[in-house]
């Protein structure tokens, strides 16, 4: 069937805006319970959920940032063919001390090239979220999408 969503898709990479307000006060129960020496009751009426919406959603939430070291971060870039913009995006993975991997750039089509990046993460690298944001933000990219985490 055109347009079905592929049955093998098992993980998604989702803004927080996005997401509903139960998964992000699930997220926030379990930084609770990682940093406070509290139950999880206590952690669930504290934030304002139940308990069996705690233990529905616990293991299928978790910041992007956390254990990615010692990963690769594949994202795709949407972005104006401007001079030295590629080199900019470059730079702010350099910037990060993050490692890449593979580049891949096509040719421009009115205007506009996609770049797909494999980085990465080491430990010395810093916030990746923080990077991939920043690379968002740069004037000429159109659209970041992350494509995988491993």
């Amino acid at each position: 069937m055109e347009g079905a969503m592929p049955e093998d898709i098992k993980y998604y990479v989702v803004k927080q805006k996005a997401l509903p307000e139960v998964l992000l006060k699930v997220a926030k129960v379990n930084r609770l319970l990682e940093n406070k020496k509290i139950s999880i009751a206590e952690a669930t009426e504290q934030v304002g959920i139940s308990r069996s919406s705690y233990y529905k959603y616990k293991e299928d939430i978790f910041p992007f940032r956390d254990n990615v070291r010692g990963r690769t971060i594949t994202f795709v870039l949407s972005m104006d063919d401007t001079p030295g913009l590629l080199s900019q995006v470059l730079g702010k993975v350099a910037e990060y001390k993050a490692n890449i991997l593979t580049i891949h750039q096509t040719i421009p089509i009115n205007g506009v090239a996609s770049l797909t990046l494999s980085v990465d993460i080491l430990p010395i690298t810093g916030d990746s979220s923080k990077m991939i944001e920043d690379i968002e933000q740069m004037e000429g990219v159109r659209y970041l999408k992350i494509l995988s985490r491993e």
